[in-house]
């Protein structure tokens, strides 16, 4: 029973890009690891760019950085 948990951040994720990921990670596993998709569990955590750093600083500072 595959489970497969994707974090990306609050950033504008739709419930179509959800939708997308889910299938798309659903039928990798089952196309990869000949998985049956009614045992895929998927999950899409949304994590707050205050709460998500890279470089020592938070994500948020990055982007308000990136956009001048």
């Amino acid at each position: 029973m595959p489970y497969v948990h994707i974090r990306v951040t609050e950033e504008g994720v739709t419930a179509e890009h959800k939708r997308l990921l889910i299938e798309g990670t659903t039928e990798l596993l089952q196309r990869v690891l000949n998985k049956p998709p009614a045992s895929t569990f998927v999950v899409i955590e949304e994590v707050p760019t205050d709460n998500w750093g890279v470089g020592g600083e938070t994500i948020t500072a990055v982007r308000k950085r990136e956009r001048g």
